[in-house]
């Protein structure tokens, strides 16, 4: 069975994840269960085709280290729900910093945040790391608000020929000038900013679009959302926020069939909380107009592991990305990226989007 070979950049909590979630499906916890899985198959690949043969960090605690052991250094603080990796024989190799450091962060606990080394790497040094691993995509895990590094890193995989899978909202695949670069290359790109397996936009859309197919007119809503990760930690800074809040805005707005004024919607992160460390709770509420203009109101309560419900998306994502390469197809994956991604190219409904990609997987025309 042929291997999926990844490149990862940032070694935090999600990548945490992803690295313990294709072991654990592997070992005798999650052999041949489909317990979490969206798909236990995807093509001819499961999870644990996965590998991480190239990876990058700024972190002095991880860089030097092999994979394996780097996911569970600090400052990530995600559960740990397999602790027996096997070695990957990657290691992580210092990357280049650009805006993915945010200066508030120097001032917290170093526990808490990164230790940044001053040597960086060169443009030349991490595409020859890429081409030298035999990586076929790169996984983009870098923090919010890292839009010179991720357009870096992206370029990185271009030159190495590698196809891209964005997990963070800094617009590359809904960007149509980047996705042409990809689709000249005939590499294909996943994204923008994923959207978790069970998290607050995901259920912020099934509640609007419930309303709209129930006649009730929608009049005002938020979505406040508070954790203790590093994640959260980086977006105290709010200049790093705007593309986050607009891919979080756009994504409830594309599937409540008459928009909101801006006034009307309130959507993304609201603080950082840290005993919560990796879990995320989210408080969402509607307010609508039912039959005969009556008002109503929903609150809503969500409490989860911010970092294995990524994970549980960009499993996926990685093998529909390999599927794309399999098949030569490149530029930016409409079906795949609607259903796995907050900010895609083409927004769908979630009904729509499953329907979409399952036609994907089973080899029918990409739309």
């Amino acid at each position: 069975m042929s291997k999926i070979r990844i490149a990862v950049v940032g070694m935090g909590n999600c990548a945490s994840s992803l690295v313990q979630g294709i072991n654990f499906y592997r070992g005798s916890n999650g052999n041949g269960s489909s317990t979490g899985l969206m798909h236990r198959r995807i093509g001819s690949y499961q999870p644990h085709d996965i590998e991480v043969v190239a990876a990058f960090d700024i972190d002095r605690r991880k860089v030097g280290l092999d994979v394996s052991e780097a996911i569970f250094s600090p400052p990530n603080c995600t559960k740990i729900f397999c602790d027996k990796i096997q070695r990957t024989g990657a290691i992580v190799k210092m990357g280049c910093v650009f805006d993915s450091f945010a200066e508030h962060m120097r001032d917290q606990d170093p526990l808490r945040t990164f230790l940044p080394l001053e040597k960086e790497s060169t443009r030349e040094q991490i595409i020859e790391e890429l081409r030298d691993s035999a990586a076929e995509m790169l996984v983009n895990y870098l923090p919010v608000g890292s839009e010179q590094a991720t357009r870096f890193y992206a370029s990185c995989a271009l030159e190495a020929g590698l196809g891209f899978v964005n997990n963070i909202p800094v617009f590359i695949a809904s960007d149509p000038v980047w996705a042409k670069r990809f689709a000249d290359k005939n590499l294909p790109v996943v994204g923008d900013d994923i959207k978790a397996q069970m998290g607050a936009t995901v259920l912020h859309r099934t509640i609007v679009d419930l309303f709209r197919r129930r006649g009730v007119k929608v009049v005002r809503t938020y979505q406040l959302n508070t954790g203790g990760n590093t994640d959260f930690l980086n977006m105290l800074n709010r200049t790093r926020l705007t593309s986050k809040k607009t891919s979080k805005t756009e994504a409830v707005q594309s599937v409540m069939g008459e928009r909101l004024a801006d006034e009307n919607i309130h959507i993304g992160p609201s603080d950082y909380v840290p005993w919560q460390r990796d879990n995320k709770i989210c408080f969402i509420r509607v307010e609508g107009r039912l039959f005969g203009d009556i008002p109503m109101e929903l609150d809503l309560k969500l409490s989860v592991e911010d970092s294995p419900n990524s994970a549980g998306i960009v499993i996926d994502a990685i093998r529909c990305c390999k599927l794309a390469l399999d098949r030569g197809i490149g530029g930016a994956l409409h079906s795949p990226s609607a259903y796995f991604a907050k900010r895609p190219p083409v927004q769908m409904t979630d009904d729509e989007a499953h329907r979409c990609v399952e036609q994907f997987i089973r080899g029918e025309r990409e739309s």
